[in-house]
Parts: C-alpha cells; structure tokens; sequence
C-alpha cells in the first residue's frame, strides 16, 4: 500500500469514502454500514476538512521512506534469519498469530506493510484539522478501511487458510464457499452454532409463563425457587433491540435465575419482533403500552403496594421516560429503579455518535418516520462494525477462508438475533437522543402528552456501568447520577456491554469499582473523580446490587405456586411465542 495523492484533500476525501467502499467489501456479503445515518460514508455528507500542506508532505515522504526501508530489508534478509522489524502487531492482536507472519520473508513483509500504511493512515487522520464530530467519523470510516484490508481477510495472503487448503486438498476450500453461501442466505455472518441452541430447550429455559400479551409484548412471570418471596416483584425491562433472554441464557448464567434464588418474584418484558402491520408504533407506545403497561399488570398480579423495576441499556432509557410519565401523573407504585449501562445523557455517545447526523436522520426520517420498519439486521451489522476485526473479518477468515465451522457460543446466538424497531419509534428516538440530546434538560420533550423530567424521579436508583463498553460509554451511564432525583448508588463492572452485565456471582470472575462506604450519595461530578476514589471489588458486582435491592423489597411472604391471577391468566409457558420470531421472518 503506496501513497498516490497529490494533495491532502485528495486523500481526506478517499478516507472519508473508505468505510462504505470497503464495506461494500468481501465477495459481496458485507455491504454499505447501513443502520444509522446512511449518507455518513459519502464526502457530501462531510464538512471541510483540512491539513497543512506542510506537514501532509512530510508524512508522505516519511511513509514512503519505510516503505523502501522494508522492501530493501526483505529482499537482504538471509534465510532463516527474521530481519528487525519496522512494524510489530499490538499486543493481543490474533491475526497474525501464525508463525508465518513472523519467519516466511514474504508474509513477514505483508504484515509490516499493511501495519506500517495502517499506522500513516491513522496519522494522517490525527493530524486533520476538523471538529470533534467530524474527526470521530473519520476515525471511524479510517478504521473499517484499514480493517477491512487487512492481508489476513483474503486468501491469497493469508497463511493459514492457505496451508489448510493444500493438507485438505482443496476441501476447506469448498466447504468455505459453502459456508459463504449459507450465510448469504441467512443475510448475516455466523458468529456460533447456530444449530446448538434452541429458545426453550437449551437457552432461555427458566420455569414461568406468559401472563399478559398485547400487541407490543409479552408478560412473562417466573416460577419462584424459593420458600418466601419479596412482596414487591421485580419487572425487568431489556432492550426492544435485542431479544429479551441475554438475561437467561443459561441456567449456568442466567441474571433472571440469579434474582429468583435471591428471593424475588421476577416479571420479564419479552419485546415483539415488529412486522409491517406494527410499522406505526412511537416511542410513546413503547413507554406507554410497554413499559408503563407492564409494571401495571406486575403490580396487579403481585398484590403489593409497589414494585421495583430494572431497566437495561434502552430498556433503561425507555424505564427512565416511564417513571418521568409516571411522576407526571402522580402514579407512585415503583419503589426503586436499576439502570444497566443506560445512557440518559447522550452528549458522549461513543463510536455510535460518529454515525449520526443531521442528513442521515432527516433520510431516516423521510422513508420510515412516518411508518415503516427498521430491519434488525442493519443494527446487528453497525453494532458489528464497532468491533469489526472481532465481530466481522476474523468470522470471515474463519468461516470462509478456512471452512472452519464456528463454535456453539450461548451469547453470540443471542447476538445474531435481533429484532425489527417501528420506523416512527425509531426515528423519534434517535432524533431526539443522540442527535439533540433533550432528554436530559426538563420539559423539553412531552411523553404520553406530559412533559419529561427525569430530575422528578425521586426514587433509589441503582446505576450500573461497563468499564469498557463500546455502545454505553461508562462516562457516559455516570452521568445519570446528577440526572436522576432520589438517591443513586453507582458501580462500575469490569468487561464491555455485556459481559460486564452477565457475569454470574458463582463463578468469581472479573471484579467492579464502588465507593467506599459512607460517600456513596456525595458523587463527584466527574466520572474520572467518582472512579479516583472508587475502590475495586473481586468477583460479580450482583451481590451489591442483590444487597441495595434487599432494602426495597417491602418484606417478605410465601412464594406462590400459582402464575398469574384470576384477572391475568397463564397464557402460555415461558419462554412464550414472541421471543421466537426472527427478524427476517415474514
């Protein structure tokens, strides 16, 4: 990879157009990031963007000089005697783990060159005068190009996948196009074994039934395992993106089976997978007819005077704006809430925010706003792209290049299954979250017909962060601290967006940052100050959170063995019907 730009704009304008041309990459599989703001890859979508000349011209001549560096090292190198390198791969980094990248001269020389022109192209973005926003999307679409063009992610130039194509004689090679083909059909990369998990059978399995079902979701309340119960039931809501059941997997790491054993009765809110006929529904709805509607026949079936609720990542922004609707109406039946790496400020979003913009949501705006469906799999693919080298290409090598089949993997089964979003719903939501950020500045949206306020949420909250989420900055999730009224309690889990979440207490695993006792309601106002003072805990942060909600629970009874009631019938066992839709399915 040579440098062939005249001029720094000329190459400004390529990398911006890198992400969708690269994309639209491997053999036609992989196509333009579609999800959030389709004209963010065009240069018309761009500002003006600019480098000094003078600088510009350095870089190119210093990136040609190790380019000639490696080229004449490569052609002196004695055989058996590795040449010191100009470019080493980053600790941890799997794709050039194969002993030929380090002792064949040729391979040797295709990774250093593609880290050497990595490493240009990243200075050259750096080195771009632009403003934040700006300089983040061309973070971004420099990213996907240099991931997507990597040597490891075609077979010519990949060692291994050619190595196993002369021991099988061919065979990987077919089994790979096989492989790719599939996919094609299922309009998405296997992540896992698909055919090793069955919702219901294998995943998803904890005993209850279905007590309560509209149009937009079904109720499902779980059998207690323990002799009392807590009076007030616990109603979890998960994200409308993503299938309900990332919080019961497994029996071995299940959060659902977790609360149970503590002694909670636990109503789960399982999201319809939309199809056109539900193409109109708002955001309004999804609180209303959802949330809302759901704590309603929990606090019904329960008998108590309150009840507690769990929000996690937009199941919590959508909790948020519920108990705001709530408040508004003078309705007082949710004694606390929790928020799992929920993001109620939207002023740092991430790598997401780099893909939203004003034209992009206008266009969204204009084919679906009005009715219409978000297919789940374009949000699968841009929250892929986020994490392309591990969500993406090394599928790619793996699947197609070497005609690997990848392993059985509860949590990446539940990965590849999203849900379809009503445009009207979506659209609102993006609009008026990652783009404007209102929700946080009171009154300045109207739900359900009353204004929002989350500083009117006077009750206990419980917020839970990610120290290393890609999707909910943990700065970010802090920041409800100082949103929320009532007192909050914070703590940050090791890991990312989900396994920080789902890292059951048995197995030990990880660790998690509280405040010391005593100053947990005197947060600072920085993330980075809370965190200074922050004192790091082995194991599972759901013991302290099982702790916290103990004092919410309005005392005990006897667990019942019947589900439902005389008003809320058992509709049908757990896991139910509508977790079971996919979102291709017509």
């Amino acid at each position: 990879m040579t440098s062939q730009f005249d001029s720094p704009d000329a190459l400004i304008a390529s990398i911006a157009n890198a992400g969708k041309s690269m994309s639209e990459g491997w053999m036609g599989l992989l196509t333009n990031l579609p999800g959030i703001a389709p004209a963010a890859s065009s240069p018309a979508a761009w500002p003006a963007l600019s480098m000094d000349p003078a600088r510009f011209a350095q870089m190119q001549s210093d990136f040609a000089a190790k380019q000639s560096q490696l080229w004449m090292s490569m052609l002196g190198q004695e055989p058996g005697k590795p040449a010191t390198p100009l470019a080493s791969p980053e600790s941890g980094d799997k794709r050039f783990r194969a002993t030929e990248w380090r002792e064949n001269p040729y391979f040797d020389y295709l990774k250093q060159s593609y880290l050497l022109a990595s490493s240009y192209l990243n200075e050259l973005v750096e080195n771009v005068q632009a403003d934040p926003q700006a300089k983040d999307r061309l973070r971004f679409a420099a990213r996907q190009w240099i991931d997507a063009s990597c040597p490891a992610n075609f077979p010519a130039t990949n060692p291994e996948a050619l190595r196993k194509a002369i021991e099988t004689k061919g065979e990987s090679l077919t089994r790979g196009l096989a492989n790719l083909i599939a996919d094609a059909g299922k309009g998405h990369i296997s992540l896992t074994d698909e055919s090793a998990f069955e919702i219901g059978r294998n995943i998803a399995v904890t005993p209850g039934a279905v007590v309560y079902e509209n149009e937009l979701f079904q109720l499902i309340q779980y059998a207690p395992t323990t002799a009392k119960v807590a009076r007030r039931p616990l109603v979890m809501v998960p994200p409308c993106i993503n299938k309900y059941y990332i919080l019961d997997l497994q029996p071995e790491n299940s959060y659902v089976a977790y609360a149970l054993g503590e002694g909670h009765t636990v109503f789960m809110v399982s999201w319809r997978n939309v199809k056109a006929d539900l193409g109109h529904l708002t955001w309004d709805d999804y609180v209303d007819k959802g949330v809302i509607e759901a704590l309603r026949v929990a606090h019904d079936i329960a008998g108590s005077d309150k009840v507690n609720a769990l929000g996690f990542c937009v199941g919590g922004t959508l909790l948020g704006a519920a108990l705001s609707v709530l408040n508004a109406r003078n309705e007082s039946f949710v004694s606390s809430a929790t928020y799992l790496t929920t993001m109620l400020d939207f002023e740092d979003t991430g790598q997401i925010g780099c893909l939203v913009d004003e034209q992009g949501v206008r266009l969204r705006e204009q084919a679906i706003g009005a009715g219409g469906i978000l297919p789940g799999s374009e949000l699968a693919f841009v929250f892929s792209s986020l994490r392309a080298n591990d969500l993406i290409w090394s599928y790619v090598v793996n699947n197609y290049l070497k005609g690997e089949s990848p392993v059985a993997f509860d949590l990446l089964y539940w990965n590849a299954d999203s849900t379809n979003l009503p445009g009207p719903m979506y659209c609102w939501y993006v609009r008026n979250t990652y783009l404007e950020n209102k929700l946080r500045v009171p009154g300045a949206l109207t739900n359900c017909g009353v204004p929002v306020d989350l500083g009117s949420i006077g009750l206990p909250s419980f917020l839970l962060a990610s120290r290393e989420d890609h999707i909910v900055p943990w700065k970010s999730a802090y920041r409800s601290v100082r949103l929320l009224g009532g007192q909050t309690k914070f703590v940050l889990a090791a890991s990312g967006h989900i396994a920080g979440v789902v890292n059951p207490a048995s197995k030990g695993k990880r660790s998690y940052w509280d405040c010391p006792e005593g100053i947990a309601d005197k947060y600072a106002t920085e993330p980075q100050a809370w965190f200074d003072t922050a004192k790091e805990q082995p194991g599972s942060w759901w013991p302290a959170w099982s702790a916290w909600l103990a004092a919410h629970k309005g005392g005990e009874r006897k667990a019942r063995k019947a589900l439902g009631s005389k008003r809320h019938k058992a509709i049908e066992p757990a896991p139910g019907r509508y977790v079971k839709e996919k979102f291709n399915s017509q």
